[in-house]
């Protein structure tokens, strides 16, 4: 249960964060990953790290822009359920697989709510 929850929260951030580059822009990029990378979009969640790589070869050092977004989106949706000591340190797979650790042993408890 707990990693349904982080899969749909991240999957969330992922695609709010491609829709602003536009529509059709977010689906082109689903296709690419998914035929050159074999990456569904379903899956990136287990695969964020070739996910990463991924954004990074199509987008170059714009992939950091992308990335920084994904992490906005994260943070809003998981919002005052975690605090993170020196999160400008953090990189993005980094941060993701923390958040999924902190969701994890929320719901866990029964103390996480999705926003």
């Amino acid at each position: 249960m707990a990693k349904n929850h982080f899969r749909n929260i991240l999957l969330q951030a992922v695609d709010e964060s491609l829709a602003s580059i536009g529509e059709s822009s977010k689906q082109a990029i689903y296709f690419h990953i998914e035929k050159s990378f074999r990456i569904r979009k379903e899956d990136i969640p287990q695969n964020i790290d070739v996910f990463a790589e991924a954004i990074k070869k199509i987008f170059g050092v714009g992939a950091d822009f992308l990335e920084i977004l994904i992490m906005k989106r994260l943070h809003e949706k998981i919002k005052g359920e975690f605090e993170l000591d020196n999160i400008s340190e953090l990189k993005f797979v980094e941060y993701v697989n923390i958040v999924q650790r902190s969701i994890e042993k929320t719901v866990d408890q029964g103390e996480f709510k999705i926003r």
